[in-house]
């Protein structure tokens, strides 16, 4: 059984997220700024199954952290700070490029209809062709 603090990685390195403490600041400062993309998710969320589908479908790869629901609303205050966006509201899936915000589902598929996702994604390194 998995532990309730950890979060789970997929396509990058694992990293905890402890439910108290400044442990949780220091890894999701780390991950975002690591990572070329990175999609904070809500485990099981239809709506961050494509977002992860449409980045992995261009061969973006990115580090995917799965959040549960419990530690949603600590993630978020943390997401919030790290990204100083205090008059946006974050919400899940949350989708970091190039270690910035970028946005979430309604941002990454207007900009892959647009076209101008892949370029974006390549100008970050989560994408080299």
């Amino acid at each position: 059984m998995r532990p309730p603090w950890a979060a789970t990685v997929v396509g990058g390195s694992a990293a905890s997220m402890p439910s108290e403490g400044g442990g949780r600041r220091r890894d999701v400062v780390a991950s975002v700024s690591e990572s070329a993309a990175i999609v904070f998710a809500r485990r099981g969320c239809c709506m961050s199954h494509v977002v992860k589908r449409l980045l992995l479908g261009l061969g973006a790869n990115p580090a995917v952290y799965e959040v549960d629901e419990e530690q949603e609303s600590g993630v978020l205050k943390e997401l919030e700070a790290f990204a100083k966006s205090s008059n946006v509201n974050l919400q899940l899936p949350a989708v970091f490029i190039g270690g910035t915000l970028f946005g979430g589902l309604d941002r990454v598929m207007a900009t892959h209809i647009s076209g101008d996702l892949v370029p974006i994604l390549k100008q970050a390194g989560a994408l080299w062709l």
